[in-house]
């Protein structure tokens, strides 16, 4: 399989379609979840517009530790309940938050982010982590966004063996 060098062009369910496509095709076989957390946070890095970090946390002990991650250098342990993806966590629900310095206790890893979203990863029922994308203009993600990245978490939680 051969991998855009450029960014998918057209809507972003488009867009996203063309990445979940491409993320088929480096999942191909692979049960790795580190390797395939790793191959989804750079394909997304390289395939969206506007962004300035993604990646996972994997549950360890009950905090979110991080994982396989393209941007800069993260805040590697995040409790749940804080932040954006601790709160996704603990809620089970994805979150797009257009504007972090309005969301109550927000976690500034990287200053230059202005919105997030947050898709908790759930298999059987068992939360196992985050994924985790962030931009640095405020409303970048709306439910688009939110649809393509629910997407691509499912397809990363069905290739991937249990953690």
């Amino acid at each position: 399989m051969t991998f855009a060098a450029t960014k998918p062009a057209g809507s972003k369910p488009e867009i996203y379609a063309e990445l979940a496509r491409q993320a088929r095709g480096l999942f191909g076989g692979e049960p790795d979840p580190v390797a395939n957390a790793a191959n989804l946070s750079a394909l997304v890095w390289l395939g969206l517009s506007g962004i300035n970090w993604i990646g996972f946390y994997f549950l360890k002990d009950g905090e979110l530790v991080l994982g396989p991650f393209q941007g800069k250098p993260a805040c590697v342990r995040i409790a749940m309940g804080r932040g954006v993806c601790g709160t996704a966590a603990q809620k089970r629900q994805t979150l797009v938050v257009p504007d972090v310095d309005k969301f109550p206790g927000h976690i500034a890893c990287d200053a230059d982010s202005r919105s997030e979203i947050v898709v908790p990863l759930i298999r059987d029922g068992r939360l196992i982590g985050v994924l985790d994308c962030d931009a640095p203009v405020r409303g970048r993600f709306d439910e688009a966004d939110r649809a393509g990245f629910e997407q691509l978490a499912e397809l990363w939680l069905k290739a991937s063996r249990p953690l």
